[in-house]
């Protein structure tokens, strides 16, 4: 999130998209209730009409995979009508940078483009640069290789009569979404974007998330109170895990996970620190990326304490070196095509319900030696061997399902959606042998490192020792035989360095970090959340000086307890306020006031943007994999042409070698499948299905189909169904309800069956899995499998 939950009552206008967020993040919905309490308007943007859409002022309905469409739509309506923050575009935005004349847009390809390889050369998507290697600009925003001019090109055919033809949605309902959303140009007026896994889990899924950004971008909605882009996350600590390096690209704080691949090979320090590090010559840029080596380095003396010398690179040798993409599918692809990998350890996880073409995926578990399955109960995937159809007594699986303590049994730090990091205290012990992941982390490194130093001493050649010897390891007090999350969370803060493991200080926060081995720290961002004034997480002031609902006292949030990001965007260049009637910062003459600027410049002194080294928005994104415009592609799977260029799907689409012929077709699977969550359930399911008072709310899988598609199929609420698609079928129950409606595109009805996915084989309740049915192929950039479109045919069991 740019915000975070409280500031949402500010909003005057709210749009969900890719999230039924009334039902899935039912308290935090109240914000939006506060927001509409006080005059503020409700968008529901949804395939299906959810909880959220009942309680909508406007409720726009799409057809799944077409959220790009119907954004570029709203951003092609501000710009045919002037409806933008011009002074926040032109100064705050790349709009009036100069682009490479080289750069060009053909029929949904962009230049560069390398078929073979399905990949980008990006050396067109760059500025124009003056003599000093500064971008050109055009603030007038007439020349024709301007930002603003391409974009305006791009987006022109996105008229209200495509996109309805692609959405399905009715040309004078998106009329109205589109009026409504462009009123908050006005510096007076903003709006902001909820989203959630609906707008993700495509093969275009960030660029849903890019469409997201220039149209808020446009309408000077970044940084303002009640504005911004809002991630909602699906659990209480996913944005803590993705913040320490749960990815397989990054390591902690965003910090780039090195890798030898590509054009670009981080072989050493050096040349991990050239590749990585941006640079500009703007002196109105704060380019706060420049500080990566520092933070780097610190992160290094995190991990390998007196052993990371200036000599040896501060250890970074010791780091893996990715010589592939390993995502979720990489790997499980390259399991069941017989990978090196022996063994495997699954925590909280269980992708054979939450992982895509799931039974594939149950199928790779059999070509490893062992398996560890940490959980509070039994899962599918624990289970894997039991499943329907599987014979036990050929699979050579050796696995281990260890016990755990759940959230409430252990203490430590979570961290929210809005990016607040709050302590939590342990309510009760673990029953039985269960224990908390951080015992469970160390006892298992000791117990590895112990292995390795037995044979180091017994002179037994040992394959690569060095990250495990030299790693400093020390989380488990004196006297104590448990790791105290205390001593985690102050090495993550950082503390001074001092010879043979003495700690000095805690560092105060980020600014004080360096890059000649003086300072430890296990995570820059979360620099300050424990420093010498103590457990910051664990404050719990309820005043709110700003009275904007910021709250500094409680919790702590990262960067620097800053509650708005990119807050610095909430003013002009004199530093006030476009609304002064909700300020997040502004500048008094001497200093900054409200919320922890971005960045302690004077007003005027430096852009708002500070962790890009343009120091601007970028309407022009010529970072991303698929293009620096967001353009429609189909799903992989579709029901009907793309009628905006004549590229089916994402050219750069990421597919895998072993998936040929596990993709259907509209000939042989007719409707849309879609995947969705509810309330009484959550996640794979392992948590819920286990607990008889939920499972009496929810018994069992079950579909949602219109009334036009049962009376075809011959279908009556309460049946038995079965559902196929190219990778197998499940049987479950249908729900007729008019909540799912047939939508017209391209002159043709096109019907959805929307499936809930938290059921398996296994627990006290149990059913089938919707990820049977889902295929594996991914986003271009982060690789998310699209389980949100796909194909499947219906009917009676």
């Amino acid at each position: 999130m740019t915000n975070h939950w409280i500031d949402i009552q500010h909003a005057d206008v709210v749009m969900i998209i890719g999230s039924n967020a009334a039902e899935n993040h039912p308290i935090s919905f109240k914000w939006v209730q506060r927001a509409r309490d006080k005059g503020g308007k409700l968008i529901s943007v949804d395939p299906r009409f959810t909880r959220t859409s009942s309680l909508a002022d406007l409720y726009a309905p799409i057809r799944p995979g077409t959220d790009i469409v119907f954004i570029n739509g709203i951003i092609n309506y501000a710009l045919q009508n002037d409806l933008i923050q011009k002074e926040y575009v032109v100064k705050y935005t790349n709009a009036a940078y100069l682009i490479d004349p080289g750069f060009a847009f053909n029929d949904g390809i962009f230049s560069g483009y390398n078929p073979a390889e399905r990949k980008y050369d990006k050396k067109t998507w760059k500025y124009q640069l003056d003599a000093d290697g500064i971008p050109l600009k055009d603030e007038s925003l007439q020349n024709p290789q301007c930002v603003y001019q391409l974009l305006k090109k791009h987006m022109s055919r996105y008229t209200p009569e495509k996109v309805s033809a692609a959405t399905g949605c009715p040309v004078d309902t998106f009329k109205k979404v589109a009026e409504l959303y462009t009123s908050t140009h006005k510096p007076d007026r903003v709006a902001t974007i909820l989203y959630a896994m609906g707008a993700t889990q495509h093969t275009i899924g960030v660029q849903n998330i890019r469409s997201y950004v220039i149209l808020q971008l446009l309408m000077g909605n970044i940084g303002l109170a009640g504005g911004g882009i809002n991630a909602l996350r699906g659990e209480s600590n996913v944005q803590g895990s993705t913040d320490h390096a749960i990815l397989w690209h990054i390591l902690p704080g965003y910090l780039d996970a090195p890798k030898v691949f590509g054009p670009k090979k981080d072989t050493d320090l050096k040349t991990w620190i050239a590749n990585n590090t941006p640079t500009t010559k703007d002196p109105m840029s704060v380019n706060w990326w420049q500080n990566k080596p520092k933070y780097m380095i610190s992160l290094l003396k995190a991990w390998f304490g007196d052993n990371a010398t200036k000599e040896n690179d501060f250890g970074f040798d010791w780091l893996p070196k990715a010589s592939k993409p390993h995502s979720h599918v990489h790997i499980y692809e390259e399991l069941y095509a017989g990978s090196k990998i022996e063994g495997a350890i699954l925590m909280g996880t269980n992708p054979v319900v939450g992982g895509p073409n799931s039974m594939k995926e149950a199928r790779s578990l059999e070509k490893l030696n062992w398996l560890v399955c940490a959980d509070l109960w039994e899962t599918e995937t624990s289970i894997f061997w039991k499943r329907p159809g599987a014979n036990p007594k050929t699979i050579k699986t050796e696995v281990f399902l260890l016990p755990m303590a759940s959230s409430v049994e252990k203490e430590g730090s979570v961290s929210n959606s809005g990016r607040w990091a709050q302590w939590r205290y342990k309510a009760q012990n673990p029953p039985g042998e269960a224990i908390t992941d951080l015992d469970f982390i160390d006892r298992l490194f000791r117990a590895v490192r112990k292995l390795y130093e037995d044979d180091v001493k017994a002179g037994k050649k040992v394959a690569n020792p060095d990250p495990i010897l030299k790693a400093y390891w020390n989380f488990t007090p004196e006297g104590h035989h448990e790791p105290d999350p205390h001593m985690v969370a102050k090495e993550i803060n950082g503390f001074e360095w001092k010879k043979n493991g003495e700690h000095g200080d805690q560092i105060e926060n980020f600014t004080k970090l360096t890059d000649d081995g003086k300072t430890v720290c296990g995570n820059w961002l979360y620099s300050g959340s424990y420093n010498e004034d103590g457990n910051n997480m664990a404050r719990r002031s309820k005043k709110d000086k700003t009275r904007m609902g910021m709250y500094h006292g409680w919790a702590w949030a990262w960067p620097m307890n800053r509650r708005i990001i990119y807050n610095r965007a909430s003013v002009n260049m004199k530093g006030e306020p476009w609304n002064p009637k909700k300020p997040v910062i502004w500048w008094d003459g001497d200093e900054w006031k409200g919320d922890v600027p971005d960045g302690p410049a004077p007003a005027g002194e430096k852009l708002p943007f500070i962790m890009l080294p343009e120091g601007v928005g970028r309407l022009f994104a010529p970072t991303l994999n698929d293009g620096p415009f967001p353009e429609h592609y189909e799903a992989v799977e579709s029901v009907t042409r793309n009628i905006f260029n004549s590229q089916q799907y994402n050219p750069a689409v990421s597919l895998y070698p072993g998936t040929q012929g596990e993709f259907g077709t509209s000939a042989r699977f007719p409707y849309i499948g879609t995947s969705y969550r509810v309330t009484e359930h959550w996640q794979a399911g392992a948590m819920t299905r286990n607990l008889p008072w939920l499972d009496e709310l929810v018994p069992d899988m079950f579909c949602e189909i219109s009334p036009s598609l049962a009376a075809k199929k011959g279908i009556k609420n309460g049946d038995k169904v079965i559902i196929s698609s190219q990778r197998g079928s499940i049987e479950t129950y249908a729900l007729v309800t008019e909540r799912v409606q047939p939508l017209k595109v391209n002159g043709q009805m096109v019907e959805m069956v929307g499936m809930v996915w938290h059921f398996g084989y296994g627990g006290h309740a149990s059913g089938s899995s919707c990820n049977f049915l889902t295929p594996q192929c991914g986003d271009p950039n982060t690789f998310i499998p699209e389980f949100k479109v796909f194909l499947v045919d219906i009917r009676k069991a």
